[in-house]
C-alpha cells in the first residue's frame, strides 16, 4: 500500500510527540526502553490515601535495564534509536488508549503510520484490561519507509492500549514521525474557547500563553484564548506579555473581573464560549504547565463521541513530573467525597519507576464521575442544557458539575494522553484555614442536591467528626469557618451569587481573633519550647485503633473540656511539630504547640482554650441537629434552585456587577 493510499480520507487523531529540551524529567511519559520484568513493593505512604495495603502493591518494574538517551531526541516528533537498542512508545503520552475510543466513540478501526529512516524493526503491541501484553505484528524496515498497520478496536471492551516499539539494526534507526488515524468522520469540527482563570499568578498564566503561542497547530480549532483575570497582579503587566500577545494576535482576549473564585472565573469561560458560538469551553487552571498536544487529542476525541461528552485531562505533579495524581475520580455517593474509582488503583503513580507496560491496573478503562477543572473541555451543548457552574467560589464546583451532567445523561471521560502538570495536593493542606469554609459549605450543598441517601448518608456524621478533630487540634479559626458554613446553608441558595465576592474578605477578617491563624516565617519568632517534648514523655503518638476510636474521642474531648491548660503553655510552646506530624490524634494531647504549614513557608502557635472549645462544640451540635431536622426541606429548596442560579441570565447579572468594563 502506498503512503498516499494510506493517508487518503484518514484523519489524524493522535500523533507521537516527544518532550522539549526543558522537560528532561518528563521523558518516561513519552518513551522508554527495556522489558517488563521483576517486581517492586511500593512504599506505604499514609498521606497518599491509597486504598490498597502495602503487601498488595506488587508492581512490575525494570531493574538496571537500558535507558533512553535524552540527547537522541531530535524534535517534538522525531528521535534516533542507537544501533542495537530498542525503545518503546508504550507510554502515557504515546500509547493509544484503545478502550476509551472503543467505549465512547463509533470508531472501530484505526491505522498506525510509522515513518522511519534506517535499518530496524517496527513492532506493534496491544494489551487487554488485565494488563496482559500481546504482540500484534512485526515489520522489518530499511531506508526511508512509512509502515502502515490496520488495527481493530473490537477486543477493547473493558480496557487495553495499542503501542509500538522500535528496534535498531547495525546502523541505527530514526523515527521521523508516527501517528494514529481513523477513517471515521467526526460528528463535528468543533471550535474551542480556551479559557484560563487566574488570580495573582501572572507568571504561570503567561507561561501557558507562551506555550500555546509556540504551538500554533494546537490552536488551529481554538476560536479564542480567554484569560479571566481576577487578581490585582495583572497578566498584561507581566514582562513579556506584549510579545506573547503579538504572537497570539486576535485569538487572545483578557477580561478583568472581580474575584469571584474559580467557579466565577470558569463560569465566565463557559458563558463566553456559548456567546461566541464555540462548540466547546476548554477550562484551564492558571498554575499549570500544559502539554499542548492534549488540545488536539481532546478535540479529536470529543468530535467523534457518540453524544456530547465532557472530556478532561489528567494531572501530573508539577514538582515531580513523572508522578500522576490519579487516573480517574468518582464521587462516593454515601459519603460525597472524591475517591479513586477502583480499589486496585493508586494515587501518585510514578512512571519513572513503573511504566505503562509494567503496571497492570493502568490498562483497565476508568469510567469517572467528573474531571478536575485543571483541564476540562465541556461541550456548549451541555452548558446550554444544564447551565453553568454553581456559584460556589472554590471547591466542589467541578465535581458537582460532573454529577449534574451525568444526571442529565452526559458522560465525563478522563482521556489518557491528555494532561497538565499542577502542584500536588500533598503539598497543600486546604482543609485547614480559610478554605475550610468552602470545603464544608460546598460539600453539604453538593450532598443536598445529589445524595440518593436519607440525610445524605454519612455526610452529617463525618461533618461532626471533622468538627471534633479540628477542635481537639486547637484549630479554632478553621472551626469558626466551618460553623459559618453551616449557618450559611440555612440562608439558602438564593444568597450564593450575592456572597461570591464578599465571603472571603469576611472570613479573612476573622484571622485577628485567633492565634492559630497568625502565621510567622521562622520558628525563632516564637518563644523557645519548654524542656522536654510535651505529653507522654516524648513517645510518638499514633492513630487510635478503630475499635478504640469512640472511647478515645470521648476521653480526649472530656479532658479538653474540663482540664485547664498548663499555665506555662500560654508563655512557651511545649514543642514544635513539622506539618506531616501535626495529625489530629497527636495535637489533641498538647496544650501548646508550634506547627509548620503545609507549604513550609511559615508556622503558627496553637494554644488550647477550653472555653472556646465548649462554645464551638455546643454550636456545632446545635447546627448539626437543626440541619438533620431540616434536611429534606433544604434539599428540595436547593434542588429547585439549580436551574435558576446556574443560568446564563443569573451569571450575566453577576458578571456585569463585578466587571469594570461590563460584558
Amino acid at each position: 500500500m502506498s503512503v498516499a493510499e494510506a493517508a487518503a480520507d484518514w484523519a489524524v487523531i493522535q500523533r507521537v510527540v516527544l518532550p522539549t529540551g526543558s522537560q528532561v524529567d518528563t521523558l518516561p511519559l513519552y518513551v522508554d526502553a527495556g522489558s517488563a520484568s521483576g517486581i517492586r513493593l511500593r512504599e506505604n505512604d499514609e498521606l497518599a490515601r491509597s486504598p490498597k495495603l502495602p503487601e498488595d502493591k506488587l508492581q512490575m518494574f525494570s531493574s538496571g535495564g537500558p535507558t533512553v538517551h535524552f540527547d537522541d531526541i531530535d524534535s517534538r516528533r522525531s528521535m534516533t534509536v542507537r544501533a542495537g537498542e530498542q525503545v518503546s512508545f508504550g507510554t502515557y503520552f504515546n500509547a493509544f488508549p484503545a478502550s476509551y475510543w472503543r467505549r465512547w466513540t463509533d470508531v472501530r478501526s484505526i491505522r498506525l503510520e510509522v515513518t522511519t529512516r534506517g535499518d530496524g524493526t517496527v513492532m506493534v503491541n496491544k494489551s487487554n484490561a488485565r494488563g496482559s501484553l500481546q504482540r500484534v505484528e512485526s515489520v522489518h524496515v530499511e531506508g526511508s519507509a512509512t509502515t502502515v498497520f490496520d488495527l481493530t478496536l473490537a477486543p477493547f471492551g473493558d480496557g487495553g492500549w495499542y503501542w509500538f516499539d522500535l528496534a535498531a539494526g547495525h546502523d541505527g534507526l530514526v523515527l521521523e514521525s508516527a501517528q494514529w488515524t481513523t477513517a471515521e468522520a467526526p460528528r463535528s469540527h468543533g471550535q474551542v474557547t480556551l479559557e484560563i482563570t487566574t488570580m495573582n499568578k501572572p507568571d504561570f498564566c503567561l507561561n501557558n500563553a507562551r506555550i500555546l503561542a509556540a504551538n500554533p497547530e494546537a490552536l488551529e480549532n481554538v476560536k479564542e484564548i480567554l484569560i479571566v483575570d481576577q487578581g490585582t497582579q495583572k497578566v498584561r503587566d507581566e514582562d513579556g506579555f506584549a510579545d506573547v500577545s503579538a504572537a497570539l494576535g486576535s485569538k487572545l482576549r483578557i477580561i478583568d473581573q472581580g474575584n469571584l473564585g474559580g467557579s466565577g472565573g470558569f463560569a465566565r469561560g463557559m458563558y463566553e464560549a456559548v456567546q461566541n458560538g464555540s462548540d466547546y469551553a476548554l477550562l484551564l487552571d492558571d498554575d499549570v504547565v500544559v502539554e499542548p498536544e492534549s488540545i488536539l487529542r481532546m478535540l479529536a476525541f470529543a468530535d467523534r463521541c457518540k453524544n456530547p461528552t465532557i472530556v478532561g485531562g489528567h494531572m501530573f505533579d508539577l514538582h515531580n513530573r513523572s508522578v500522576l495524581h490519579t487516573f480517574g475520580e468518582v464521587v462516593d455517593p454515601y459519603r460525597i467525597v472524591p475517591s479513586t474509582p477502583h480499589a486496585d488503583m493508586e494515587m501518585r503513580h510514578d512512571f519513572s519507576i513503573a511504566n505503562l507496560r509494567q503496571t497492570s491496573w493502568l490498562h483497565r478503562r476508568v469510567d469517572v464521575d467528573y474531571n478536575g477543572w485543571w483541564m476540562c473541555m465541556i461541550p456548549t451543548a451541555v452548558i446550554r442544557e444544564i447551565g453553568l457552574s454553581l456559584p460556589l467560589f472554590i471547591k466542589w464546583d467541578d465535581a458537582e458539575y460532573g454529577l449534574r451532567a451525568r444526571e442529565a445523561g452526559f458522560a465525563t471521560v478522563s482521556l489518557p494522553g491528555a494532561a497538565v502538570w499542577h502542584v500536588s495536593w500533598l503539598d497543600k493542606d486546604d482543609m485547614v484555614g480559610w478554605q475550610s469554609y468552602y470545603h464544608e459549605r460546598n460539600r453539604l450543598i453538593t450532598t443536598l442536591i445529589h445524595s440518593p441517601y436519607p440525610k445524605g448518608g454519612r455526610v452529617l456524621r463525618e461533618s461532626v467528626q471533622a468538627d471534633v478533630k479540628h477542635l481537639v487540634s486547637m484549630q479554632y479559626f478553621t472551626e469558626h469557618g466551618r460553623l459559618e458554613a453551616l449557618k450559611d446553608i440555612f440562608k439558602g441558595p438564593e444568597q450564593l451569587h450575592a456572597t461570591l465576592a464578599t465571603k472571603l474578605p469576611e472570613i479573612n477578617a476573622l484571622r485577628a481573633q485567633y492565634a492559630d491563624a497568625q502565621l510567622k516565617e521562622n520558628v525563632d519568632d516564637f518563644p523557645a519550647p519548654k524542656i522536654g517534648r510535651g505529653p507522654m514523655g516524648g513517645t510518638p503518638i499514633g492513630l487510635p485503633r478503630k475499635k478504640d476510636l469512640v472511647s478515645w474521642g470521648v476521653k480526649t474531648v472530656a479532658r479538653q473540656l474540663v482540664s485547664s491548660p498548663d499555665p506555662s503553655s500560654a508563655e512557651r510552646p511545649q514543642t514544635v511539630l513539622a506539618h506531616r506530624d501535626s495529625r489530629w490524634f497527636r495535637l489533641a494531647h498538647f496544650d501548646s504547640v508550634v506547627v509548620t504549614n503545609a507549604e513550609g513557608t511559615g508556622m503558627s502557635w496553637y494554644r488550647r482554650d477550653p472555653k472556646l472549645l465548649r462554645s464551638m462544640l455546643a454550636e456545632s451540635a446545635r447546627l448539626h441537629l437543626r440541619l438533620a431536622r431540616e434536611w429534606d426541606e433544604l434539599g428540595e429548596r436547593y434542588r429547585a434552585s439549580v436551574a435558576e442560579i446556574t443560568s446564563m441570565d443569573a451569571w450575566k447579572k453577576t458578571f456585569e456587577q463585578h466587571s469594570p468594563d461590563g460584558l
